[in-house]
C-alpha cells in the first residue's frame, strides 16, 4: 500500500520540479482567483452578505454545486443599504462632503 502512495508521490514531485516558477505562480493566482470570483462579485456589487459569501467560498472550492450557488447569491443578492446620517455629496469642485439627509445636496446642473 505504501509502495503506491510513495509512486505517487515521486510522480507528483517529478511534475512540480518540471513547472516554471512564472507558470506555477500564474497558475495559483489564477486558481484563486476563479475560486473565489464569487466573493469578488459579492464585494464590487456591494452585497449586503459578502462576509457569509467569503467564508462559505472556502469550503465550496471543493464543490461545483456549491460554488454556482455561492456565484447566484453573489449576482442576485441584496444591495447594502447606505448607513443612516451619512451622505456624501459633490459640489461644483468635485469635493466630497458631508451631509445629512436632505441638506447640502448639490443639483446636476450643466454649467
Amino acid at each position: 500500500m505504501f509502495t503506491r502512495l510513495e509512486e505517487l508521490t515521486a510522480n507528483f514531485i517529478d511534475i512540480l520540479s518540471g513547472i516554471n516558477p512564472l507558470k506555477g505562480s500564474l497558475f495559483v493566482l489564477l486558481f484563486l482567483a476563479v475560486s473565489f470570483l464569487p466573493a469578488i462579485i459579492a464585494f464590487f456589487f456591494n452585497r449586503k452578505h459578502f462576509t457569509k459569501i467569503l467564508v462559505a467560498n472556502v469550503p465550496a472550492i471543493l464543490s461545483w454545486v456549491a460554488w454556482f450557488a455561492l456565484l447566484v447569491w453573489a449576482i442576485t443578492g441584496q444591495v447594502r443599504k447606505p448607513k443612516e446620517g451619512k451622505v456624501h455629496t459633490v459640489d461644483k469642485d468635485d469635493d466630497v462632503q458631508d451631509a445629512s439627509p436632505g441638506k447640502g445636496m448639490v443639483s446636476t446642473e450643466s454649467q
